[in-house]
């Protein structure tokens, strides 16, 4: 057995038993209750505000491929983005996404794997970071039913956050990813938008399963279920993302069968764009590519 198929067999392994463990926590009549009265007005909305998230991820992907002289127009990597995409959350076995858009990047330009692989690197750090960024945001909007440990000021803890994660995130760009210094605004700023604009679809994907209060706590653990689900334990982030629901609750006063539905319709949305990927040909991003 080699180490790629051990690794998707875990993935599943981890993914089966995070699915296991939701289920168990939730009423599953109550949840299937909530889904089924879905206002699929606000669900279409959601779907466009998510669509527009990564067709703002791909411009900031393109940017950073600029830095490396990899010229491609933005419709023709948007092309290519929505393929990986498609790879990313269809084919986790596989080569995946990004390892895909970095072969075909490499054989049609003169640029090296290990800077195409820095590109794509940098552009989930970023995301990342924003990710962090807005959470710690959120924080002091938000009540929280937790007491942290040792008398630690989490509200002290949030505000040291928001000023360290901006230059953390330009230290790690100026030793790690030299070749994009110039961009590093640009593709913060980016990232804020990308990160933005999934929060309005979770907003709006909340107006439609009913919820008009506590918007704000339910956004603050989608943040927080974000950034788990970016961690490669289970596949495409199902179950993680639930899970992070399910446990918040006690401290957020959610409710856990409707913050399992908003989890579903978000991985829904996520699927059905990202399907669109498998429509897109190669000779479509081909075009007439140039290069430096």
């Amino acid at each position: 057995m080699n180490k790629k198929t051990l690794k998707l067999l875990l993935k599943l392994l981890l993914t089966g038993v995070a699915i296991y463990l939701v289920f168990r926590k939730i009423d599953i009549e109550a949840t299937w209750q909530v889904i089924k009265k879905v206002n699929f007005g606000y669900l279409i909305i959601a779907a466009l505000c998510f669509v527009l998230s990564k067709a703002l991820s791909s411009l900031r992907l393109n940017g950073l491929f600029r830095n490396l002289d990899v010229l491609l127009s933005e419709r023709q990597n948007l092309k290519l983005y929505w393929i990986g995409m498609f790879y990313n959350l269809f084919l986790p076995g596989g080569i995946g996404g990004d390892g895909y858009k970095v072969y075909w990047l490499n054989k049609r330009f003169d640029t090296k794997v290990k800077k195409l692989l820095a590109a794509v690197l940098l552009d989930r750090v970023s995301g990342l970071a924003a990710l962090v960024w807005l959470m710690l945001g959120l924080w002091f909007f938000v009540n929280v039913e937790w007491t942290a440990p040792w008398g630690i000021d989490l509200d002290m803890v949030a505000a040291v956050g928001l000023t360290m994660v901006p230059l953390v995130f330009a230290a790690v760009v100026r030793w790690w990813f030299p070749s994009f210094w110039r961009s590093t605004a640009i593709t913060s700023g980016y990232s804020l938008f990308v990160q933005s604009a999934q929060l309005i679809c979770a907003y709006f994907i909340l107006l439609a399963l009913g919820i008009e209060e506590q918007i704000l706590e339910y956004q603050f653990v989608f943040l927080l279920s974000s950034i788990v689900a970016v961690l490669p334990l289970t596949i495409g982030g199902v179950g993680a993302r639930e899970l992070v629901f399910i446990f918040s609750h006690e401290y957020m006063g959610i409710d856990k069968n409707i913050a399992v539905a908003f989890s579903l319709l978000f991985f829904l949305i996520t699927a059905v764009v990202s399907l669109a990927g498998a429509t897109v040909k190669m000779e479509d991003v081909q075009g007439s590519v140039t290069s430096k």
